[in-house]
């Protein structure tokens, strides 16, 4: 249970004030290359030929769902080491940047967090979450977030912020390409893992990562659900537009948008370049897919990262200032992470675990939910449209079976009179299952392609064989009379027939215990 706060006078230190999942924590590094891009010059900073690798570095920090099983937590400290080795791996270099977080963290440097340095993974597969920092920050810079995830059975990577070719993050369509590119590639590095399950992914984004989160998802078909935390598509909506090919209003994925608690039009206008802000409004355009807009009344922008959180010059600077909303105070913001970390939870499960309690709390009142008094508002506004595609068709299979296999097709179609299968898609599928000796699987699939393609008699042919293969004699001459039913010039019907009707042993290709009974074809020619 999130905790509504502590009383006033309390230390007011970051701490995640919400009780961890049922798994331990594990974290672990991978230091590895994009070697389809660019990173690195030519040449080095004094001009001489650069002699090391030249490709993007990516380091991956993933945290995953544990054993428990002991073993000592990290430390806020034990983070920052990781950035020593961002960019030059097995070369730590201490950059400027990062001794300024140094002294910020000092009070906080020997917190302990909750993962534990490649702690044994549980047992399973678990959807995934690629979380991405914003502009230029570091991968972990929203870690209790990350830990939080991963104790309640989510597989979290993440790699640091950078531009095209430096360190730091360019707040333009090439960043956001660069970043929506980084998005990708640990989506293809998931499917190595074997504790992933990839297909069910989602994408978090802080700010900047906010915007590479949405281009990701308007390009990546395999990306299902998104979060942005304050993310950057609010205030500079004329990035997606000069993109091109990243259309909000087409979208039909779920989209979860926390919003800082005051920021005007005014704002708007003395803040940041004209071109980057003209452009419709992102969360207006979301039309397709579920949108739920949460009002964090007490947070400002640095609140939604728990590293910021315990910068002590964030809240001396930029806490006191008028961005810090009303008379709302660090132990609001607090508060207000703890929340914040629930719903995204809470989002994540109803949209990529199905978990219809978790889809009733998002779309309840904060009240509802037990939430104290001015923490926030939700707003939660149902797509308009649905899209099927074959890959959701795919997945709903796979989750409730190949016997379901007509009912779920017309459930979808209620849902999207546009969505069809197409025929050979269907018949590629069922040949590898077939293939890999699952038998019922298949035949229902190819079952299924006959009721949908009612003109095909090469569906019907293939239902035949399938039959025919698998020993059921009977449903095989059912399904070549069909096909001749469908074609009276099918000369591979015909064949068939009467190969059938010439065999005595019917037992003499049968590969699969799969029952023979007698049928009455309802096929007349």
């Amino acid at each position: 249970m999130v905790s509504s706060g502590t009383p006033a006078g309390a230390d007011e230190s970051f701490r995640l004030d919400a009780n961890p999942g049922p798994y331990a924590v594990g974290l672990r590094v991978v230091e590895q290359y994009d070697y389809s891009r660019g990173y690195r010059s030519a040449f080095g900073e004094l001009g001489k030929p650069y002699m090391g690798e030249r490709a993007r570095p990516l380091q991956t920090v993933i945290w995953y769902p544990a054993t428990k099983e002991g073993g000592a937590t990290l430390t806020v400290r034990d983070y920052l080491h990781l950035w020593a080795t961002e960019t030059s791996f097995g070369d730590p270099r201490i950059a400027p940047e990062a001794k300024n977080w140094i002294a910020a963290l000092t009070p906080a440097l020997d917190t302990h967090v909750w993962a534990v340095r490649d702690a044994k993974s549980a047992s399973g597969r678990f959807p995934v979450v690629i979380y991405a920092p914003g502009a230029s920050d570091m991968a972990w810079e929203n870690a209790d977030l990350c830990e939080y995830l991963a104790s309640f059975g989510y597989v979290v990577i993440a790699t640091p912020s950078f531009g095209v070719a430096s360190r730091s993050m360019t707040t333009d369509v090439a960043g956001a390409n660069a970043q929506a590119s980084d998005i990708s590639f640990l989506l293809g590095f998931a499917r190595t893992l074997p504790n992933a399950d990839t297909s069910a992914v989602g994408v978090a984004g802080d700010s900047w990562g906010g915007m590479a989160g949405l281009f990701a998802a308007a390009r990546d078909n395999r990306i299902a659900a998104l979060v942005a935390l304050d993310g950057s598509t609010r205030y500079y909506p004329g990035v997606p537009k000069l993109a091109g090919d990243v259309h909000p209003e087409h979208m039909t994925i779920p989209f979860m948008y926390f919003m800082q608690g005051d920021y005007s039009i005014e704002d708007r206008e003395r803040f940041g370049n004209h071109e980057l802000r003209d452009g419709p409004s992102v969360l207006s355009e979301w039309a397709d897919g579920d949108l739920i807009v949460v009002h964090m009344l007490g947070m400002a922008h640095a609140s939604f990262c728990s590293m910021w959180q315990r910068r002590e010059d964030y809240w001396r600077a930029y806490g006191a200032s008028p961005w810090q909303p009303g008379d709302y105070g660090r132990e609001d913001a607090i508060t207000g992470y703890a929340w914040v970390a629930k719903y995204t939870l809470k989002f994540l499960d109803a949209y990529l675990k199905h978990d219809s309690d978790a889809l009733r709390f998002i779309k309840a009142s904060p009240a509802q939910n037990g939430l104290p008094r001015h923490v926030m508002a939700v707003n939660f506004r149902a797509g308009t449209h649905v899209t099927r595609s074959y890959e959701d068709f795919r997945a709903e299979i796979g989750r409730r079976g190949f016997s379901h296999a007509s009912q779920i097709y017309s459930a979808f179609q209620m849902e999207d009179p546009k969505f069809t299968l197409d025929e050979a898609a269907i018949a590629d599928w069922a040949d590898e299952l077939i293939g890999d000796e699952h038998w019922a699987e298949g035949i229902a699939l190819l079952n299924l392609n006959t009721k949908i393609h009612l003109r095909s008699s090469v569906a019907s042919m293939q239902l035949g064989d399938a039959y025919r293969i698998s020993g059921m004699k009977q449903r095989a001459v059912c399904s070549y009379q069909q096909a001749l039913s469908r074609d009276p010039s099918n000369g591979f019907a015909k064949l068939k027939l009467d190969d059938l009707s010439a065999a005595r042993d019917e037992g003499s290709r049968k590969v699969s215990p799969l029952q023979t009974t007698d049928i009455d074809c309802g096929v007349r020619q």
